[in-house]
């Protein structure tokens, strides 16, 4: 059986069909990658990169060590300063979400008013990440990202 030969007008139809496929899997990805990231986090990173060296000097000279759990029904954040004790805090705010979109994320309602903080809460299998925005008692603000793996 003789083959048939490749004409200009097959090897037109092959290679159409070839960047076809490429361009709309691209253009899939790209939908997907805009349609699920939220975007920015800093409206002016110019103006938040002028006080991020203070505010970092400011957040390491509290000391505060940070753990945290999930034990499959809450989870657990506990914040301790050099000595091990429990600091006293001006606000705390937690959201526990997905790094790559916002959609999934909840503000924990903390329980006690003294670490460790425990906050019911249902979270499905993968890598989440606890977002923490606390004040100090002397004003200096703390933040932090912690991931908690959810197996």
């Amino acid at each position: 059986m003789a083959a048939k030969p490749l004409t200009g007008r097959k090897f037109l139809i092959i290679i159409l069909s070839f960047f076809g496929v490429m361009i709309a899997a691209n253009l899939t990805l790209i939908y997907s990658a805009i349609r699920t990231f939220p975007g920015l986090e800093i409206k002016n990173t110019y103006d938040a990169s002028q006080t991020f060296d203070k505010e970092r000097r400011a957040q390491a000279r509290l000391g505060w060590k940070l753990e945290t759990a999930f034990d499959g029904t809450s989870v657990s954040l506990k914040i301790r300063d050099r000595q091990g004790r429990s600091p006293a805090l001006q606000s705390l705010i937690a959201t526990v979400g997905r790094a790559t979109f916002d959609r999934a994320d909840v503000i924990l309602d903390f329980a006690q008013t003294q670490s460790p903080y425990l906050a019911p809460i249902s979270l499905l299998k993968g890598k989440w990440e606890l977002r923490i925005k606390a004040i100090a008692a002397d004003g200096t603000p703390f933040r932090q990202r912690l991931p908690i793996w959810v197996d």
